[in-house]
């Protein structure tokens, strides 16, 4: 198959793209770099040094497969875009192209523009562009679990959509699961989601949306290949994910920041199950497009404080309990299914001290790159 990775340079679409080349696809990866522009905004780091997208393109094609590089903004260059899927001619299209963190989203007025004008106008050009170009392409979206909110009011989370009783004709019907985003950053995710709603009714435009977990770990067996295929690490209170956060801070002696009583209950998912998840929703294209279909990408379910207690044991370190920065839940349940992926052939990769330990091992190996300073940095909101 021919796969368009949009986002392909980032913590998540890199090694995507990695796996789709290795299956022996051809990849074409679209990407603005902002990403690497944000670090240097907020004088971040990549805990992992990471190479130039050129490097890493030009190693990937000695030692992955066929995988090509172009420049482009999808939010604020739709013809760029446009000309690239005309010539181009995706099979799949992943899009990744997005703001990823929900603390960056809230950091003050000029982030949560950002956020919006890029990912929900990025999502809308591209969809305009398939239905002209190649209506025929098979769209996978990186959502996010943060759509539902975090509560037990409707019981076990579904795959995207809700079945519910209407009282006054006593009929069943299935609706998008209520919005209830907590950031400006699961606000566009929301966004996202009726963008695809209708031009999949007006157009039919296939549609995979994979609402995913938080995201642990930094290697996949394609990026432990060579130096220059190494996948980003953010261990700072913007982009740094929970449990990388809490291995980073264990790893350089510091305490274990666990915001509130650490009683939330969140979804979590491996980076390398994230490619793989990827990879068979477009093995699996066969569906018919009568709706958007939404699978939850995620392995399992943990609270905060388990996951802190964990890495805590495991390399005697302390938890410190500091004042919640964020507008949520102190304490909640999390019942979701995954059966959608799962009937894809998905086998989760389950959080293990084994695992950990060899997160950790990364961490030490580049200690010499920590900024310490940037471990607790989250805004609020």
């Amino acid at each position: 198959m021919k796969i368009l990775i949009l986002g392909g340079d980032g913590f998540c679409g890199w090694p995507t793209a990695l796996r789709f080349a290795a299956k022996g696809h051809t990849v074409k990866i679209v990407d603005n770099l902002s990403r690497r522009k944000i670090d240097l905004e907020l004088s971040s780091n990549s805990l992992i040094p990471i190479a130039s997208i050129n490097e890493r393109v030009k190693c990937a094609q000695k030692l992955v497969g066929d995988i090509t590089f172009e420049m482009a903004d999808v939010a604020t260059q739709p013809q760029e875009l446009r000309s690239i899927l005309g010539s181009f001619q995706p099979d799949t299209i992943v899009h990744f192209a997005e703001q990823r963190a929900a603390p960056y989203s809230m950091i003050a007025d000029r982030e949560r523009r950002y956020s919006v004008d890029n990912n929900v106008s990025g999502t809308h050009n591209l969809c305009s562009a398939i239905v002209d170009l190649c209506p025929n392409a098979h769209l996978i979206h990186l959502g996010t679990m943060g759509v539902y909110g975090y509560t037990e009011a409707f019981g076990e989370i579904p795959e995207g959509y809700l079945n519910i009783k209407i009282n006054q004709t006593g009929k069943d019907a299935d609706i998008l699961y209520p919005a209830n985003p907590g950031s400006v950053y699961h606000m566009t995710k929301c966004l996202d989601q009726l963008i695809f709603q209708f031009y999949n009714k007006n157009w039919a435009l296939k549609v995979t949306d994979l609402h995913q977990g938080i995201v642990w770990g930094a290697a996949t067996p394609e990026t432990s290949l060579h130096h220059d295929l190494a996948n980003r690490f953010d261990y700072d209170g913007i982009y740094g994910t929970v449990l990388n956060r809490f291995i980073i801070q264990a790893a350089s002696g510091n305490d274990l920041s666990v915001y509130g009583t650490g009683g939330q209950s969140r979804a979590f998912i491996n980076i390398s199950d994230t490619a793989e998840c990827v990879y068979l929703a477009a093995l699996n294209d066969d569906f018919t497009p009568e709706k958007v279909r939404i699978f939850n990408q995620v392995a399992e379910v943990q609270t905060v404080s388990a996951l802190a207690e964990m890495v805590a044991n495991l390399f005697n370190a302390k938890v410190g309990y500091f004042e919640n920065p964020r507008k949520e839940l102190a304490e909640n349940k999390l019942f979701v299914t995954n059966r959608g992926l799962k009937s894809l052939g998905f086998n989760p990769i389950k959080l293990s001290e084994k695992l950990v330990e060899e997160v950790k091992v990364l961490a030490d190996q580049n200690s010499m790159n920590l900024n310490k300073h940037n471990l607790n940095n989250s805004p609020k909101w």
